[in-house]
């Protein structure tokens, strides 16, 4: 029985202590139960090893397709962006370049306003200094136009004498007014 796998039955301790036939109160544990050591065709246990595997490798099927639709997917998804990124750059390239343009366009007017405005203040100056000097003018006439007056009123009445005196009048012994130049004595 040994050379098939099994064990022998156990043996009974030899009794009493130390031989003597003196025993104490104790049970000897049950025989184990007798092995079936006959052979068993591999029919059902072996059924359900290989159900569990070609239930893995079914499983392992529908996980390799649900991973090859969802690559798909994401290769899909993947060349959207990267169509969407592309486009988005040429856009991008293209405002850079419309913003470029803008900007050249705007230091070009900036110089043309700025050479302008030098230009006006130039002409400006110009006006003022012009201004200037009529306003000076005027302020001088405006000043003596009461002695100009009476030096104007003096010199009609001179001329009128004179012509007076070109047509035959006689005034040199006839003295209407004493004006003294120097002050009033």
């Amino acid at each position: 029985m040994v050379n098939m796998g099994g064990t022998l039955a156990p043996t009974n301790a030899p009794g009493g202590i130390a031989g003597t036939g003196i025993a104490l109160s104790q049970v000897a544990p049950p025989p184990p139960p007798e092995a079936n050591l006959a052979f068993k065709k591999s029919g059902e246990e072996s059924n359900g090893v290989i159900a569990m595997i070609d239930l893995l490798i079914a499983d392992l099927d529908k996980e390799m397709q649900v991973s090859e639709v969802e690559e798909k997917d994401a290769q899909k998804d993947y060349e959207r962006f990267m169509a969407d990124a592309a486009d988005k750059r040429a856009m991008d390239s293209k405002a850079i370049t419309d913003k470029e343009a803008l900007k050249a366009e705007t230091e070009e007017q900036l110089q043309a306003d700025t050479d302008t405005k030098k230009s006006k203040t130039t002409e400006l100056m110009e006006t003022d200094k012009y201004i200037a000097g009529l306003h000076a003018d005027c302020d001088w006439l405006l000043k003596y136009y009461d002695a100009r007056k009476a030096a104007r009123t003096g010199e009609i009445e001179s001329l009128g004498k004179a012509k007076d005196v070109l047509n035959g009048a006689d005034y040199s012994l006839v003295q209407l007014a004493s004006v003294h130049l120097r002050g009033a004595h």
